[in-house]
Parts: structure tokens; sequence; C-alpha cells
């Protein structure tokens, strides 16, 4: 995020005095500039001028000589050794130090103790070579203003190298936080992408200016001969030959690039350094010095917004060819890592003869280490282009290269700013590094001017509430570099603007960026604050409602719902299913957010067992969770194509679009784990089994209204136990004499052992996956659920007990009992059990509790014996069952 140094913003807008950067960011919020940070300054407590009054070297048994040094640092931090009149008894401190770049007399930098520099570094007395050091004598490295680290700050170079030539140091004990700009907070702003204007210090100044209304003067224009006192040099034949051939892969039909701007500077000082305020303006925005070449291209891009790159002119053959790479074309950056090059990746090449093209830089992103700057550097060549903004975007992306130059190209820059950038930088480069620089420039432009914009002057009264006016409106575009033409009234007499963006403005393409413009410089405050009046509706849905009431029911149950990602990776391996499963069958996303994970699940239960596991893995032995969600079943999709959005798509591109949608159907998942009831003083718990894993189907189920059939599965079902599992179905049709079964709807029961170890959960555990999507349709297809009036006769009860083979259900044994008592059941409840040698081998006994009642009357006693009696011999007939004596 960019940095904005106070002093620097300065420059360009009229910034009061004492301005802080906690108000800095308070004024530029109002116009959408957010504070990230605010970084502090570099350097916290006492750092004093101090002057040496004495200096005595000694030599080390290791050879290194130090100098063990009086130095005074003023009335209020000296101490007083002695009443002498010599410089070392004069009141002082004693400092050791290592350089040796400085004598008796000279004025320095003194940091004591209590203050902390840069790295967290405390400074303390302690006591070294032999004498105790109170304090220290700093250098431009210690202090974070440099990288000179061969010896300390003399403030009679410092100031003269900073434009302060033949002024005299402070007295001893003065402040010299501020003298070396090292007071200063700097504001990190947080800029929206499609504000990349305000990556430099003239967007930032420019936005400052909207919300305080302080005066701005543009670095950029070129018109200004403060600014540039000669103009801009003119383009025409002499200056170095570029050449932009016909882009073959255009990205949405935009070449790769539409203007470079090159400017030859020859007879640079490769020794001259930066100047020391570039250099500090550098370090306060992030950025490392380098070298006097690079630091100007850095500096002019952080103030202007424009990224600029210096190509060593000795190390080119001309021309300089802006071209798309070719196949398996490798490049070397500075990094000094070789990356092969994309054939969609845009390079800067030159043409030396006999070897062919040579890729050099990979174009708005990054340089080549071919044409780098270095030590021997005396001609350069200032590049300054404008880039498609997709086509470094997505190099960027796809080399892992985000730099600060990519950062400012991929969100757009001002198609007007390159040849007054190479300027500015050759300029710089004149001045400090003594070069000449080549009178004409080379600039290829292809660039294309803004196009006006239709829009109502009512049109950001219309979103926002607020009656701006047509004047406003004008007032307000205008201050942010719009043309406006009033071109006649709309059909309802509102005034019709054409308005035409800046070139610093790309994201400015319609009606709606500009209505948005106007509220945000007007002031998102001046927009009332009005509650919008609900439109009247039906309410929810039956389907939502269903869900709701299924989430409820599993809640007052004592289930807990959870919420998981749908991302999977192997799960399916950990729970066994077979690789014919259609559940093996998952959606790979393009860009998962995990390489680990780059499934959509098929299951609810593939992701909610991960949570199970987490959570018994951090020591919760009992555990009940649920969670209703969408599962992914790619079965039958149909790929299909991307539509234009040059219009609407057709009906057969909607049709194909939504083939290309897998099916989404809701599940309900559950783990169970652990104790149901915990153990206490009144008895001994009771684990979760498979009969409660069927309960929670049941309980869902009976949320809806609806009943359904529990049976045995025929085959095994991965996760489930073989022998501990439950298919859960709606109750089937009757076709005749055939009864067709119902649509499946759950699995239940116990997951199987080896699935338990593998996941690592404690034995018995217990799982549910029911799909909702039938128990809704069996809703939506019911209508409201019905409800009985509660008959306030009195119930009668009989509990019958039916011996049957091992191989009969007490399913069906329930199925039919509830079909003998018809409308008299009230309650059918199997309550017992039972296997004995005296019912026979083979044989089982169930009981069945009934609770009969009749709602218009109080049932006889040979009603109630006619109903059993039918129970007994439907039984009989349909499942070979006796009547236990």
């Amino acid at each position: 995020m960019p940095y904005v140094p106070i002093e620097w913003l300065r420059e360009h807008v009229d910034v009061p005095a004492g301005l802080s950067a906690e108000q800095l960011a308070t004024d530029l919020v109002r116009v959408g500039l957010e504070e990230e940070r605010i970084v502090p300054p570099a350097v916290t407590g006492p750092l004093v001028v101090g002057k040496v009054l004495s200096l005595e070297a000694k030599e080390q048994t290791n050879g290194k000589v130090i100098n063990y040094c009086r130095v005074d640092v003023g009335p209020e931090h000296n101490d007083a050794p002695g009443t002498g009149k010599e410089p070392s008894e004069l009141p002082s401190r004693g400092i050791v130090c290592g350089a040796h770049n400085f004598d008796v007399g000279d004025s320095v930098v003194v940091c004591l103790p209590g203050a902390v520099l840069p790295g967290d570094f405390r400074i303390a007395a302690r006591k070294t070579y032999g004498h105790v050091s109170d304090g220290m004598i700093c250098s431009a490295r210690e202090l974070g203003i440099g990288e000179d680290h061969s010896g300390i700050i003399v403030l009679q170079q410092w100031l003269a190298e900073h434009g302060h030539e033949g002024e005299e140091p402070p007295a001893p004990g003065t402040d010299a936080i501020g003298i070396l700009g090292l007071g200063e907070e700097v504001l990190e702003i947080n800029v929206t992408p499609d504000r990349g204007y305000c990556f430099s210090m003239r967007g930032v100044a420019r936005e400052y200016s909207h919300s305080t209304g302080a005066r701005f003067t543009d670095p950029a224009d070129a018109t200004d001969t403060g600014l540039y006192p000669n103009g801009l040099a003119p383009a025409g034949e002499g200056g170095f030959d570029v050449v932009i051939p016909e882009d073959p892969r255009p990205i949405h039909g935009r070449p790769g690039c539409d203007r470079y701007v090159a400017r030859l500077v020859r007879g640079i000082d490769p020794s001259a350094p930066s100047p020391a305020w570039m250099q500090d303006r550098l370090t306060a925005a992030g950025m490392r010095p380098i070298s006097l070449a690079v630091d100007v291209t850095n500096y002019v891009m952080l103030d202007l917004g424009q990224p600029l790159h210096a190509f060593d002119a000795g190390k080119l053959t001309a021309p300089i060819v802006v071209r798309r790479a070719q196949e398996g074309e490798r490049l070397t950056f500075l990094d000094d890592v070789t990356r092969t090059l994309d054939p969609e990746d845009l390079v800067i090449s030159d043409s030396p003869e006999g070897e062919g093209s040579r890729a050099l830089v990979l174009a708005g992103v990054f340089g080549g280490a071919l044409s780098e700057v270095d030590a021997e550097t005396r001609d350069v060549l200032i590049e300054a282009a404008h880039f498609d903004p997709v086509c470094v975007a997505r190099s960027s992306r796809r080399h892992k290269l985000p730099t600060e130059s990519s950062k400012r190209n991929e969100r757009g820059v001002d198609t007007e700013l390159a040849p007054i950038a190479a300027q500015r930088a050759v300029d710089l480069l004149v001045e400090y590094g003594g070069g000449t620089a080549e009178p004409v420039a080379t600039d290829v432009n292809r660039t294309r001017a803004p196009e006006s914009i239709t829009m109502r002057s009512d049109a950001a009264e219309r979103l926002t509430g607020v009656a701006y006016g047509t004047d406003r409106v004008t007032e307000l575009l205008t201050t942010i570099g719009c043309a406006v033409e009033q071109i006649g009234p709309a059909d309802d007499g509102t005034a019709l603007l054409a308005v035409t963006p800046p070139t610093w403005r790309p994201d400015l393409v319609g009606p709606a960026h500009l209505a948005e413009e106007i509220a945000r410089l007007d002031g998102y405050d001046a927009i009332p604050v009005i509650v919008p009046t609900a439109p009247a509706g039906t309410g929810l849905s039956t389907d939502q409602r269903a869900r709701r009431d299924v989430v409820r029911a599993l809640a007052d149950a004592g289930l807990t719902q959870v919420l998981s990602y749908p991302f999977i990776g192997d799960i399916h391996d950990l729970l066994e299913i077979p690789a014919s499963d259609p559940r093996r069958q998952a959606v790979r996303l393009a860009n998962p957010l995990a390489e680990d994970a780059p499934y959509l699940r098929t299951s609810v239960l593939d992701s909610l067992v991960e949570v199970a596991r987490r959570n018994v893995s951090r020591g919760l032995a009992d555990v009940a969770v649920f969670e209703i969600g969408s599962v992914t079943h790619p079965a039958g999709t149909v790929p299909a194509p991307i539509p234009g959005t040059d219009n609407r798509p057709s009906d057969a591109e909607l049709a194909a679009l939504r083939a290309g949608i897998p099916a989404q159907p809701t599940h309900v998942g559950a783990v169970m784990i652990g104790e149901r009831t915990r153990t206490g003083v009144l008895g001994s718990g009771r684990r979760w089994d498979w009969a409660d894993a069927i309960e929670v189907v049941r309980t869902a189920a009976g949320a809806l209204g609806l009943e359904i059939v529990v049976i045995a599965p025929e085959q095994p079902y991965a996760p489930w136990h073989p022998g501990r599992t439950a298919e859960i179905r709606l109750p089937g049709l009757r076709r005749g004499k055939k009864i067709e079964p119902g649509a499946l709807v759950a699995h239940a029961g116990e997951l199987h052992p080896r699935v338990v170890r593998a996941l690592g959960l404690p034995e018995r555990a217990c799982a549910v996956e029911i799909d909702l999507d039938p128990l809704l349709e069996a809703v939506r297809s019911s209508g409201a659920l019905q409800v009985k009036a509660v008959s306030t006769f009195p119930a009668a009860k009989e509990d019958i007990a039916l011996v049957v083979d091992e191989a009969v259900t007490a399913a069906q044994v329930e199925d039919l009992v509830r079909q003998a008592v018809g409308e008299l059941g009230e309650e059918v409840r199997l309550f017992d059990v039972f296997r004995g040698a005296q019912l026979g081998e083979g044989k089982k006994s169930l009981a069945v509790s009934l609770v009969l009642r009749a709602p218009d009357r109080t049932l006889t006693a040979e009603e109630t014996a006619s109903v059993r009696k039918r129970v007994v011999k439907r039984a009989a007939k349909l499942l070979g069952a006796e009547l236990r004596s």
C-alpha cells in the first residue's frame, strides 16, 4: 500500500503546518482513501546534537583501534567529571566509538540511553573496551536514513549535502530528530483497485485537495515553467529507435502497448550518489535507495505514478522492440532467477546483430539482468510506456512477481503521463549525474482519447436522494478533471451532459461511475439516512420454512449446528467410498483455496467428519454436530461456453449455462460421538448408538409432518457399518398388490470400524446423511401440514407380543401393526425384544404397545378386542407370526 510522507505531500498541495498523520487520514477517508496504518517515527527517545571535546585513540589486543570521546551533549544531558578547563574535564559524556571519520570540534549525532533505534535496538550505558560508553555516536544506517555505515554522521557535512551548505550545526543538546527528519509519522493508505492514480503523491495530493479545498499544484503540468523550465523534448527523428509491431495476441481487442517513450542521457557519472533528499523520501515511502539511475526512476514513479525503467544504453542494440514472448523463451531477471516466459507475456527486446531478438524486460513488471544499470553505466535509456493493464496483471500473477511497477500498470496509468515523467527523470539525471540529455525524444503514441459519456444531470440524485443540481454536478465533475458539456434536455426536461473523463481516470466508463464520483466528492455524510420501506411479500417460501423447521428440531434434540468449508481432498479414501460410487465424481475447482482440498464435496459428511475429528483432537470426548448445506453432483453436467458481455445472452446461451451447472441438492449431515447422556450421581450414562442416528432422521421428517420407512440395506453402503446401518425411505405407493419403494431419504447408523480408526474418532461413532430434497418435494406436494384436533376421550391400551422369524425386522412388524389399527391408532411403540429356547431356533418375540383413541367416542371393550384380533390375524397371514402366550 502507498506511503504518504507529509513533507513530500506538502510539495504538491497546501498542507497546513503541524498536520498530523492522524488528521491526514481523517481528511483522506472523506474521499474514499482509507487508512491502513500510521507508521511511527524510526527513532524514539533522546537523540541530540553533540560536539566532540576530546578524542583518545586506543589500540586493543585484537588490533582494533577504538576512540574514547568526551562529547558535549548539552547541559540537560551532560555529566560533570571535573571542574578543570581541559576538554576532558568539562561537563560532557564519555562515549566509545569505532569510527574514525570525525575529529575534535565536529558536531555529531548522539543517541542517549533510553533511545530506541530501528530494529528495536535499545541504547543503554555499558562498559566496553575498559570504559563506560554512556550513549552512541550514530551512523546513517544505524538511524535508518541511509546505507552508509563506514563512518558516523558529521553534521557539518550532512547539512551541506542536504542543501544547507555554510550553515552552522545547532548547539549541543539540540533535538536531532527534527534535523534529520526522523520525527515524521508516515501514513499508509489502502487504495481500491479502480483508483490506481492514488499510487502516487500526485494522486494523493489531488484527493487531499478535493477533501479540504487546499490549493493543488499538478507536478505533471508540462506548461508550468517552474517545474519544467525547458519544456518537454520534442518527439521526432534522432531519438532511440523503437518498434512496436502489430500485436498478434491482443487481450479484449487491446494491444499490449499503445505508447512508448524513450529518452537517452549520456555521460552520467557512475559514482554520483542520489541526493540525500531523494534518498530520504524513498526511505520514507518504504523503498531502499540503490543508485542514482534506479533511484530517479523509483522517485518519479512514486511522485507522478508513471512506472519507468532504466536501461544501460551501452548494452543495447537498436531498435527496441515491444513484442510478445516466443514459445519457450527464457529471461534472467534482476533477482538472478531465470524464468520461462509465456507466449502471452509482453517483453521489451532489442536486436543485436547475429544473435536474434533478446528479451530484456518483462514489460510493466520486472527488469532483466542483460541491460541492468550497474557501477560502470554512463549512458542511460529511460523507458516510460503505457501497457495494457490486463496483460501486466496476468504476467505478474503468472510469474508471481508483484512489483511496484506492476501494481500501477495493472490498475491503469495516465496515457498522457509518459513523456512528462520521462522528462522529469532526464532532468534529475542531468542535474545530479552530470549527464547530457539527447534533445529529441522517441514517442510512439497509439493511444485513444477517452470517450465522452452521456449522463442525466440527476443521475446521482436518483441514486442518493440528494438534489445536487446541474451546476453542482458540473462543478464536481470539473474538479476531478472531466470536461463537461450540456448537450440538451432529456424527455422529462432534465439536462443531458456529455462528460469526458481525464486521462488519469480510466475507471470512469459509465454514468454510474460518474454518479459515484459526485456522491464521493460532495460527501457521503451529506446523503440522508433513510430506512427504506420493505415491500410487502409472502414471507418465507415453503422450502425456507421447511429447512428452518428441520434445523430447529435437530437443535432442540441436542445437536449443535456447525458450518464447514465445502472443499475436500482425499476424504473419500478415508471413508472407503468405492471407486465406482457416484460420490467419487467431484467437481474440481479452478482456483482452490488450498492445494490439498481442490474438490467440492458430494456429501455433507465429507466435510463434517473433519469438524468432528478436530473437536475430538481438541479434547472433546462427547460430540453431536449437524450441518445443513449444499452438495455438488456433476453427473450429466455439460460444459458451457462463457457468453460475451457485449449484449444480453440469448435463450440458447442461458439454457447452455444452466445445463453446465451441476446439481446441488440440499443435504443434512450429523455425527454423534461419545455419551448422549452423561454419567452422574443419578445413574450411568448412555452412548450414542445406531438407533439414535435413525431417530435423527425421524426428528427431521417429523418436523415436516412426514412419515418414513426404515429398512435394512440390501448391500453395504460406505462409510457405514454393514450390520448397523439403516436405509430410510418415504412410504411406498401401492400399485395393485405390489408396493413400490418410496424415495431414498437417508442412511443412518454406526460408521465402519476401519473408517472410525482412519479418522481418529472414538469407537462406535454414528453418522447420518439426509437428502433433504425428497422431503421438501413431499412437503410441497402435500401442501400445508395437516393437524388433527386433540381428542378429549380416554385412550385404550393394548400390548401384543408376536413371535416371528429372525429375518423379520421390527420395522416390518411396526408397519403392519400401523396398517391394521388404522385411524384408531394413536401410538405404536416397540418396547421389548426377547430371544430364548422356549421360542425355538431362529425365532424372536417383538412386543408392541398400542395406544388406541377415537376422536368422537369412548372405545368399547369389543372395539379394542377387534383391533387386537385384526393385528394378530394380519401378522399371521403376512409375516407368519404367532401370538406369544
